[in-house]
């Protein structure tokens, strides 16, 4: 059987107060695409749909819109990742499931939903949501584990969890686990909620070896984790923020049968806009601005702070989404005297001098000012 994996879409992310909601409709049009052009079985989003716990009504309408014509070609699986709100997840659940599409918003017992049986694959999914610290005693006693099995760090119990979702998983079937978590030497992409990153990771022998697959979101960069059996980020569909320049976008592609290891291709995505980092002097970077086509843009410039310094670059580039001015190498060798005998414009002078801050109208003006409030 297929499986087509994907995680951490983020509608609804904005990029230096830009709407991505047309990049969004694009690059999951291409998901619906390639799902039908590979003839899958079942697709899994490993959470993270929205980028806020409180979606705008065209946030719901991209994703609600993808998941069902996800669901016309395959079942699909989807968990709540830490910026999805669970509730409002679990309130739409019902409607959800007459599409095809089943939802677990929260950590639930197998017994009461937590494994979906898809015997016309020949097929079981455990569902792990994403748990915090807080949560994971509550998340505990939902799966009946005894009072001493709720002692212990949370990567210690996460593992109990996981065991108690997969033990009853057989060679009969394609055994999966989805789940929204850090695993110990993965790598973040950049835009991850960094508070829920590394303070919750999990080694990556707690997924047991009988699982055919591991299909993990939470971070951003699609990787292949160190384990006996295949155990996949499948990473955004899109470059969210910055640190994620380098990466290729794209889902993963599963080929698994009962007993057999799974075989994992990566496709790329074409549709989302590239994010790019200028870095030089003025010159340099508005040298470079009829190479960038159509993609997102962060300055960072070698240059003196001044006035109209980033309005230079935005009349240049207008999708610049940030200008910023690089560290100065000598600053950290500032020595610092006292001026407690220099007053008026001549401290002022001296304080843009120590910040590498050389702009004859900022200084003009101050005088002006002093000179206004001191009349």
């Amino acid at each position: 059987m297929k499986i087509l994996h994907t995680s951490d879409w983020h509608v609804g992310r904005r990029i230096g107060g830009l709407d991505r909601s047309d990049e969004h409709r694009l690059v999951l049009d291409e998901i619906v695409g390639l799902a039908a052009d590979n003839n899958v079985d079942l697709t899994i989003v490993a959470g993270d749909l929205f980028d806020s716990a409180s979606p705008s009504p065209q946030a719901e309408t991209i994703v609600w819109r993808a998941l069902l014509e996800l669901s016309a070609v395959s079942r699909v699986v989807v968990v709540a990742g830490n910026h999805d709100n669970a509730a409002r997840l679990e309130a739409v659940a019902p409607l959800l499931a007459l599409g095809r599409i089943t939802v677990c918003a929260t950590a639930t017992n197998p017994a009461d939903g937590g494994v979906l049986e898809l015997p016309e694959i020949d097929t079981r999914v455990a569902m792990l949501p994403f748990i915090s610290q807080r949560g994971i005693v509550r998340a505990s006693e939902i799966m009946n584990l005894d009072p001493d099995q709720h002692a212990g760090l949370y990567g210690e119990r996460m593992a109990v969890l996981i065991e108690r979702l997969t033990s009853e998983m057989g060679p009969d079937s394609v055994n999966v686990l989805i789940g929204h978590l850090t695993v110990y030497g993965a790598v973040a992409g950049g835009g991850e909620r960094q508070a829920h990153i590394f303070g919750y990771a999990i080694p990556s022998s707690a997924f047991p070896g009988h699982l055919s697959y591991v299909a993990l979101g939470h971070l951003h960069r699609q990787q292949k984790m160190p384990h006996g059996a295949a155990v996949w980020y499948s990473g955004s569909p899109i470059q969210l923020d910055f640190g994620e320049v380098d990466d290729q976008k794209g889902v993963l592609l599963v080929a698994a049968a009962p007993g057999l290891p799974a075989k994992v291709t990566s496709i790329p995505l074409r549709q989302g806009k590239r994010l790019v980092t200028l870095r030089g002097t003025l010159d340099q970077v508005l040298a470079r601005a009829g190479d960038l086509g159509d993609v997102y843009v962060k300055v960072e410039l070698d240059e003196k702070a001044r006035v109209g310094l980033a309005d230079s670059v935005r009349a240049v580039i207008p999708d610049v989404v940030d200008v910023k001015l690089r560290a100065s190498d000598s600053a950290d060798g500032r020595r610092f005297e006292d001026r407690t005998s220099i007053i008026g414009p001549e401290a002022f002078t001296k304080y843009l001098q120590d910040n590498d801050i050389e702009d004859p109208k900022v200084e003009a003006l101050f005088a002006e000012l002093l000179e206004e409030v001191s009349a």
